[in-house]
């Protein structure tokens, strides 16, 4: 028992670094996760993984200007994703391409720019700490900005969640309504984008969507409801 206890409970108890890293964790996952419900009932899996390549650039110049720091990069993925969010819309709504074509285009450039960037005004290391993350180096200020990031999420999607579950239902039914389909589109897109940063600060670009996706795929086996699954995928 003692050696169970030490190996599973001893290093949470003994190192802050360990705890930051928990702590993290669970904060993204109380934002994250439910966002990830919505992206598999409304089928955007494939949306959030390109959108999570999408901060990658803004985050890339940020780093190039102001080095690996937190708000210079935060500002930079916030402000990439809702730019490629916003165009790849835009495109769609052209008529030309369809949006998950659009977004294709859009994260491959994102992707390729962001990894040419980092290679060229970083190193090996800073570009490991891009794509990968380091959630055992999370600290104080990054802590906070994640806990901020996860309370906003849950006030947004409290306000959007009668629309967000009617387009699950039927994804012809919000359209109509055009006031809210609108509003509930772009404010579940910036969800997205902010929960895909706070990621990118614990887990890195490649990784954060696996965080929204993958517990939203487990609840579904679990639950029968759309808020079972929300408490679920949380847990």
């Amino acid at each position: 028992m003692t050696e169970l206890w030490d190996l599973l409970v001893g290093p949470f108890v003994e190192f802050g670094f360990m705890r930051r890293a928990l702590a993290g964790c669970l904060a993204l996952s109380l934002g994250a996760a439910p966002v990830g419900v919505f992206l598999l009932l409304r089928r955007m899996s494939l949306t959030g993984d390109a959108m999570a390549h999408a901060i990658l650039p803004g985050a890339a110049i940020s780093y190039m200007i102001a080095g690996l720091s937190l708000p210079a990069m935060t500002a930079g993925g916030i402000i990439s994703g809702l730019l490629v969010a916003m165009a790849s819309t835009l495109v769609a709504r052209s008529g030309r391409q369809s949006e998950d074509s659009s977004l294709a285009a859009f994260y491959l450039m994102s992707l390729s720019l962001g990894v040419v960037i980092v290679s060229t005004y970083g190193n090996q290391v800073d570009l490991l700490h891009v794509l990968f993350g380091s959630v055992l180096a999370l600290d104080d200020d990054t802590l906070l900005l994640i806990g901020v990031i996860s309370s906003i999420t849950l006030l947004g999607l409290a306000v959007l969640y009668r629309p967000l579950v009617l387009e699950c239902v039927d994804a012809n039914l919000l359209p109509r309504r055009r006031a809210w389909g609108s509003v509930a589109h772009f404010g579940f897109m910036g969800l997205l984008v902010i929960n895909l940063v706070a990621g990118f600060h614990a887990l890195g670009t490649l990784m954060s969507i696996g965080l929204m996706v993958l517990p939203a795929a487990a609840a579904r086996f679990w639950a029968r409801t759309v808020n079972a699954m929300l408490v679920l995928s949380a847990l």
